[in-house]
């Protein structure tokens, strides 16, 4: 009899911590190592935010919290989607308050799916998302989506995958590893699809305010007749620059939130007191430095759009949101491990294999401009020398 369990083995490692691993091992005997590797803000925590958790720490706001989060986040929450989904949450029935988006997505998954029952999640992803199905007993399965799409789901082959198991469906956008942010006309035909398929929608909304050229993003649960099967999740690691806080929620239907709610009572009790402080900070505080912030990644958008389709033999989609570029290497005639690894080991230029997000991410990498221009347009540089001496 095996000692570890079956869930406790049908989840595999993020190739992105692998890769990072990697990484950090050439770094120590380096010292000219460029980063695309990990998607995390550069950018220090905003310092309202920092302040608000210090005086709830000297206020001694450090017992336990409501299992649910505390009033005053959840009114806060609910505030802020009136304000940008323009859909009211109730914050005491509809709100909970999580110790990060991974957590809210497993929380999820466990909430809605029994045994064998499927959830539909884009092929190439966020390497955790299948597992969260998995977790939950329940099957992910991958539909495979293309560059010509923009990375979203193609309607008519998806009518493929959809049987009488199938009881939900995975949407991230902005897309993480692709950086593309579903159109509102997308949207509408695809939430045209789940309401003929009665399909539940876990949005994964984690880059929601990481936009660029103007666009105005779109949730499905601003979509006539979705709310009641949408359920959002929704971190503040990405946004307010709080990866180390552990901070997050998900918005949805009632009877989801109070399931997902006594999963997360008898997972941690409750998310620690202060930082749900600082997370009302957040949202109710100045967004000058988020706004900045977001200008910035725009700004690093360009130079790595530009820099990298100037490349021959490589080229990518222009980034609408978060901060990846899926970049095709076709081209090169290398797979994406390859490339990456002797990227990697001749350049000291780290990136993530595209088959780290699936098997359809064979032919890309991803790259995190998660840095300063000069690493951006130093890297960009050894990426070009790299590819041309393929050539010889």
């Amino acid at each position: 009899m095996s000692r570890v369990s079956k869930t406790g083995k049908c989840v595999d490692r993020s190739s992105i911590r692998i890769f990072l691993e990697k990484q950090n091992k050439i770094a120590e005997s380096c010292d000219d190592m460029i980063s695309f590797t990990i998607g995390e803000p550069d950018f220090q925590t905003p310092p309202n935010i920092v302040e608000a958790a210090i005086q709830a720490l000297s206020e001694g706001k450090t017992k336990y919290a409501p299992n649910s989060g505390i009033p005053e986040l959840r009114k806060a929450i609910s505030e802020d989607l009136e304000r940008t989904h323009g859909v009211h949450y109730d914050p005491e029935t509809e709100i909970v308050i999580t110790p990060s988006g991974m957590d809210t997505l497993r929380l999820a998954a466990m909430a809605i799916l029994d045994d064998d029952e499927e959830m539909i999640v884009n092929d190439p992803c966020w390497a955790n998302h299948p597992n969260h199905s998995k977790i939950a007993h329940g099957k992910p399965v991958l539909v495979p989506v293309h560059e010509e799409d923009n990375f979203f789901y193609n309607l008519e082959e998806l009518e493929k995958y959809v049987n009488e198991k199938t009881k939900a469906i995975l949407l991230n956008s902005p897309n993480n590893p692709t950086g593309g942010v579903i159109s509102h006309e997308a949207l509408c035909a695809f939430c045209d699809f789940c309401k003929k398929h009665d399909l539940l929608v876990i949005s994964d909304e984690v880059y929601y305010n990481i936009i660029f050229d103007g666009l105005k993003f779109y949730s499905p649960a601003m979509i006539e007749g979705m709310k009641d099967r949408v359920i959002i999740s929704q971190s503040f690691s990405k946004t307010y620059a709080m990866t180390g806080w552990r901070l997050a929620y998900a918005a949805g239907p009632a009877d989801i939130i109070e399931a997902i709610g006594r999963l997360n009572e008898n997972s941690i009790s409750c998310v620690n007191t202060f930082v749900q402080w600082a997370g009302v900070e957040a949202i109710k505080g100045t967004r000058k430095y988020i706004d900045s912030m977001v200008k910035e990644f725009e700004n690093r958008r360009n130079i790595v759009y530009e820099g990298i389709n100037a490349i021959d033999g490589l080229s990518c989609v222009k980034p609408q949101g978060a901060f990846y570029a899926f970049v095709n290497i076709k081209k090169t005639g290398l797979s994406a491990e390859e490339f990456a690894t002797r990227l990697l080991e001749e350049k000291h230029v780290g990136m993530v294999p595209g088959t780290g997000f699936g098997a359809s991410g064979e032919g890309f990498v991803r790259l995190s401009y998660a840095t300063s221009t000069d690493n951006i347009r130093d890297g960009i540089k050894r990426m070009g020398e790299f590819v041309e001496s393929l050539k010889k």
